[in-house]
């Protein structure tokens, strides 16, 4: 059970979000929790010191924009500053990926882009897995709940799928990547606390899988451990300290700094 830090990225700053606020047309504005006036390499530089591996750069504008070109920008500079030690997810496609491993990801996040009509293209994950290699590749099947089950949503979480989040979908998503990162997006961004019934499923699975959502004290990494069996490893975004939050980063880096 490994901490795994953040640097989510819009409009080419770091910023906190609560991501279910995000629009696919891009008009709506997000609901900011946190906007940093430091840039991603000094937060990349700091988990490098920290020796935290595994933590993911998302790049929340659409691809395609003046804005997501802002944010590739300053994401540019955080893998510089830790070159193999981050993830990368936002607009990958089998295309792009390359480029982004060869600017020192060491994985890139993919999640939109290997669903059509609902479903696991895949046409899309056999090209993204040629390209990038197995090893390099996260999948994140982020979730919401309805009528009483987790479904992955794609298209900034605001489009359900056709995919309950089960062992034969992560069983069948297997072979195509490294890890997996979730979500519990009805409580992404909200400090709340952990969605432990999305913890307890996840945990069951025999996959290495990154947790986020709804942390917002030590108590809640403690639950997360007990209901997780302390198989997952999970992030902290806006109730970090780094991030304007009241959870001491210090704390958290020294407890879950190692797998265990």
């Amino acid at each position: 059970m490994r901490f795994r830090p953040c640097i989510d990225i819009h409009d080419g700053l770091v910023k906190q979000l609560v991501g279910g606020s995000l629009s696919e047309n891009g008009k709506d504005l997000p609901v900011q929790n946190f906007v940093s006036e430091k840039d991603a390499a000094w937060y990349a530089a700091l988990y490098r010191k920290e020796g935290l591996q595994g933590g993911h750069i998302a790049l929340l504008n659409a691809a395609g924009t003046e804005a997501y070109e802002k944010d590739r920008l300053q994401a540019g500079k955080a893998l510089a500053a830790f070159p193999g030690g981050l993830q990368l997810g936002g607009g990958v496609t089998a295309e792009n990926a390359a480029e982004y491993l060869a600017m020192g990801a060491s994985h890139v996040i993919v999640t939109s882009y290997i669903f059509t009509d609902g479903e696991p293209d895949l046409s899309r994950l056999t090209s993204l897995k040629r390209e990038a290699g197995r090893e390099h590749v996260v999948i994140d099947l982020s979730c919401r709940k309805k009528d009483g089950h987790y479904f992955v949503v794609t298209k900034r979480w605001q489009e359900f799928t056709k995919e309950q989040v089960s062992r034969a979908l992560f069983d069948g998503l297997a072979p195509y990547c490294d890890e997996f990162l979730v979500h519990g997006v009805d409580v992404e961004g909200k400090k709340g606390g952990l969605d432990e019934e999305l913890v307890t499923l996840l945990a069951s699975f025999p996959y290495t899988v990154t947790y986020a959502g709804g942390i917002a004290s030590l108590a809640d990494i403690e639950r997360l451990r007990i209901a997780g069996n302390g198989r997952l490893d999970f992030t902290v975004g806006s109730a970090l300290s780094l991030f304007g939050g009241s959870l001491s980063f210090e704390e958290v880096c020294h407890e879950y700094n190692h797998a265990g």
